[in-house]
């Protein structure tokens, strides 16, 4: 026996390029539906967890998956926003508390997500370095954040305008990045967490500028009496919040009328989130109130439905491959008759020559094993990926 493995494995190292396409092939063939099934359950596991630990969320009438993704995912899908009076009225039930949130912009390709503390401690985040966020204009950044962008406490980040050309449109802000949070191992780790004052300052309902009436500039001033100033547009605006600029940021209008995108509302129990989905439901309350697991696990039921597919095809390639394979081992055999000859003169029965061969088909099956098994421990790197690329 060791003798015939011997010869095998000289023979497949000696044939190095075709053994080395045999083993990927096998390898591939063996790989896909572990491969894919793997993928499919962490992905379902991952995006289940994040809508099972988020009771209700509530947001404008219109799709529910794309509330749900926005909220949970902060994929920034286009929704209807909803006056910020909504938490004071979903507060004022009785029946639990409502958690605000808007994501409508970006930092250098990283969501900004406008919120309060309650945040924090519903998704049980922690601090790795600094402090939470306590005036306008500070930001807390996810783990992934500070390691990609090589950024700490300290540092500052500005936002990404919505459109460069548009100079009449939105400032980017420099926010101050006040903490770094440890990793959770979710999309809080990809997100620039600001507060919700913040968000609506890079909106534009917002904005910071120099006392007016200080301003003696007759170019910058265009009416001035006793009972008001006015400026023009020559006033310049600030892009920068600081201790010594803070109390120049002011907004116009009703505030309880700026936007959300959405509010994760925490029941007291499972009666006051009846009690509370009934009101829904009655019109007593405006908008929408959905469930997110109920929401995710019928968007992963729809998409995951390829699964069976996929299954059924990956079947079909290997038989068809495996066919192939046997071929070749088959014609191999056949070219390599003169080999066989020479083995059978100096003395090799048929069951050694037998021998031989299938050990070198063992060797192959080894290699793709090992080849299968570096493919798989590799998979769950991509699972996040795999979610944002193919499901949301």
């Amino acid at each position: 026996m060791r003798q015939s493995l011997y010869l095998a494995f000289t023979y497949l190292k000696f044939h190095k390029v075709r053994s080395l396409v045999l083993i990927f092939s096998i390898g591939l063939i063996l790989y896909l539906p572990a491969g894919l099934k793997k993928l499919i359950s962490e992905s379902e596991a991952l995006m289940l967890h994040r809508a099972e630990t988020t009771p209700l969320i509530i947001g404008a009438k219109g799709s529910s998956t794309d509330l749900a993704i926005n909220t949970l995912y902060f994929h920034q899908e286009s929704t209807d926003p909803i006056p910020k009076k909504m938490l004071g009225d979903v507060n004022a039930t009785g029946l639990g508390y409502g958690i605000p949130l808007v994501s409508m912009f970006k930092a250098r390709n990283f969501p900004i997500v406008g919120t309060d503390s309650e945040y924090f401690h519903f998704r049980q985040l922690s601090l790795a370095a600094g402090r939470w966020m306590g005036y306008i204009g500070e930001c807390v950044i996810g783990s992934e954040v500070a390691s990609d962008l090589k950024i700490s406490v300290g540092d500052s980040l500005v936002s990404s305008p919505e459109n460069y050309f548009d100079l009449a449109g939105i400032y980017p802000l420099k926010m101050n990045v006040v903490g770094v949070m440890a990793s959770s191992d979710s999309p809080d780790d990809k997100a620039v967490f600001v507060d919700v004052k913040t968000n609506w300052v890079i909106m534009g309902l917002g904005h910071g500028h120099e006392d007016v009436a200080q301003i003696i500039d007759p170019t910058i001033i265009t009416k001035r009496d006793t009972n008001e100033v006015q400026a023009g547009a020559k006033l310049r605006m600030q892009n920068a919040i600081s201790v010594d600029n803070l109390d120049s940021f002011h907004f116009h209008g009703n505030m309880e009328d700026y936007p959300l995108n959405a509010l994760i509302f925490v029941p007291k129990d499972q009666k006051s989130e009846t009690i509370f989905r009934g009101r829904f439901a009655s019109g007593d309350l405006p908008n929408q109130v959905i469930v997110p697991k109920e929401v995710i696990d019928g968007l992963l039921q729809r998409i995951f439905k390829i699964k069976q597919l996929l299954n059924a095809v990956f079947l079909l390639v290997g038989v068809a491959t495996f066919s192939i394979l046997s071929l070749i081992f088959a014609l191999s055999i056949r070219l390599r008759k003169d080999e066989i000859y020479t083995m059978f003169t100096i003395g090799s029965g048929r069951w050694k020559v037998a021998e031989i061969i299938l050990l070198e088909m063992v060797l192959l099956f080894v290699g793709s094993m090992v080849f299968v098994g570096l493919l798989y421990g590799m998979t769950g790197i991509f699972v996040e990926k795999f979610i944002n690329t193919f499901i949301i």
